[in-house]
């Protein structure tokens, strides 16, 4: 059975952000205007966004910022293979507001509603323009987290902001500064526009260089047992 959302906020407190970004272009301006507009935000990370947001916090900021595997009691995949794919993680992005049986299952697992997710994507485009580049080479660079955290979030844009470019970065910081730490409607459902355009430009460029890739060169890739 579908949900069907009636109820839903106009303008969403950001107190609990997922950034987990390949392109770690303009946290050093983004995180520290985030945490100054919403006060008491906690950030959740994983693997180098982690460490690249620790650097930029003060110590006593640093309890603000919590590993996604410590919230999810999940060590992370060998080669982060995986590291978001969680129930809890997405219990937090899809749950809805007004909805009584998800707001029991936060409270069963001592999850949290997850108000914005910030991603971006392995680098897969960059990877196969080089020249040369091997079937596994593209292999490995094919996000999977990533695109479930955007279309997750972009599709209950009803209550989560989507981000997935850092050059909407200081919009978000103006208006969570100007509108008290909270985002509004509008700028979710632009957000979400976005993301799934992301993400269709994502698989669409793995789809056109897999269909280019003749089998006996895969075939010649690998020892095969």
């Amino acid at each position: 059975m579908l949900n069907i959302v009636q109820d839903i906020d106009n303008r969403v407190p950001v107190k609990h952000v997922l950034i987990s970004v390949s392109d770690k272009t303009g946290l050093d301006a983004f995180i520290p205007a985030l945490l100054a507009a919403c006060p008491g935000v906690t950030v959740y990370s994983t693997g180098g966004t982690y460490t690249a947001i620790r650097s930029l916090l003060t110590p006593g900021q640093l309890p603000q910022l919590v590993a996604v595997s410590d919230y999810t009691g999940q060590p992370e995949m060998q080669g982060g293979l995986v590291k978001t794919l969680d129930f809890k993680i997405y219990l937090g992005i899809l749950s809805e507001t007004y909805n009584d049986a998800h707001q029991a299952d936060i409270r069963r697992l001592d999850a949290v509603p997850i108000d914005m997710v910030v991603v971006n994507l392995y680098p897969f485009k960059n990877t196969v323009a080089v020249a040369g580049v091997t079937p596994e080479q593209a292999r490995t660079n094919i996000d999977i987290g990533g695109p479930c955290m955007v279309r997750a979030s972009a599709k209950n844009y009803l209550r989560v902001a989507s981000v997935t470019d850092p050059a909407d970065y200081p919009r978000l910081a103006d208006e969570l500064a100007a509108q008290h730490g909270t985002l509004g409607l509008d700028t979710r459902f632009y957000l979400m526009k976005k993301a799934f355009a992301h993400t269709a430009d994502y698989d669409t460029a793995i789809a056109s260089f897999f269909a280019k890739v003749a089998p006996e060169t895969v075939l010649n890739t690998y020892s095969l047992h």
